[in-house]
């Protein structure tokens, strides 16, 4: 890995290529829609067309592993390929598998994704919080040691979440207290001047809720992953409105909008390059 952290490699990215993050989401309906099987050679086939049109141009790339799972071990195997492309041609890649779990078992699961060596080895996994933010340090202190990151779901865009990111209401919710959580450990890269490597999951339809519950997510110094637009309804308009002075540390994740555009290479690029907002 580099010696630069994983924060100042996604700055970095994110201000040569702009920032958005490609989701390689190759769900059966959309392998169809590209002409393909819902087997493992479509998927292969799926992949290797994205690694041909972001690989080198996206600041990061986000393959969901489910997609990937649901063909056993043929599907684990094409997403080694694909994670392995993307980056010998230096493109960042966090893994969605939003794992979340305690003690030996959370160790396991940063082996797989965050050691050196690693088969599955990628730059950042999103990751559950929801056994308690401690419960995270096996990744976060791994992460760390290798020069990785981690983004950890705060807000998410999906209706059931503020059952549970809501509870506690203002200035104590479960969401506050997770991104107070990573603002501790991006602390030290505050006060070296650069981006945290432990980012957040915010969606960009949350409306209101960053506000409403006075969560400071400027003050954490992380990167931000945040799905909802194109697709799902979220421009520019909404973004400012949800992130504020957070903004310019938004990493756009965007699958459906710019993969509707596939197969075709030179689309999938354009569709890619307009789903920046700032």
């Amino acid at each position: 890995m580099s010696s630069l952290t994983f924060g100042e490699r996604l700055r970095a990215a994110m201000d040569r290529h702009g920032p958005v993050c490609v989701g390689i989401d190759p769900h059966p309906q959309l392998l169809s829609e590209w002409g393909l099987s819902a087997t493992a050679d479509g998927l292969r086939s799926f992949a290797r067309t994205c690694v041909q049109a972001f690989a080198g141009r996206a600041a990061a790339v986000k393959p969901q592993s489910a997609f990937f799972e649901e063909y056993g071990s043929a599907g684990i195997g094409v997403l080694e390929e694909t994670i392995g492309a993307f980056r010998d041609a230096g493109t960042l890649v966090i893994l969605d598998v939003k794992r979340g779990d305690i003690g030996s078992t959370m160790a396991g699961y940063a082996r797989a994704y965050l050691a050196d060596g690693a088969p599955l080895a990628v730059d950042a996994i999103t990751v559950s919080p929801y056994l308690g933010f401690g419960s995270l340090s096996p990744a976060t202190d791994l992460a760390a040691a290798t020069g990785r990151g981690v983004f950890v779901l705060a807000l998410t865009s999906n209706p059931e979440g503020a059952s549970v990111q809501h509870a506690g209401g203002p200035g104590a919710s479960v969401a506050h207290s997770i991104v107070a959580g990573a603002a501790a450990l991006n602390a030290h890269a505050a006060e070296r001047g650069i981006l945290g490597s432990i980012g957040l999951v915010v969606g960009a339809t949350v409306g209101t809720a960053v506000a409403d519950l006075g969560i400071d997510l400027a003050g954490a110094n992380a990167p931000i992953l945040a799905p909802g637009f194109g697709a799902q309804g979220a421009g520019s308009r909404e973004a400012a409105a949800v992130f504020g002075a957070a903004l310019p540390r938004v990493l756009v994740a965007s699958s459906r909008e710019i993969l509707a555009a596939g197969p075709n290479i030179d689309l999938l690029r354009n569709r890619m390059e307009r789903a920046r907002i700032h």
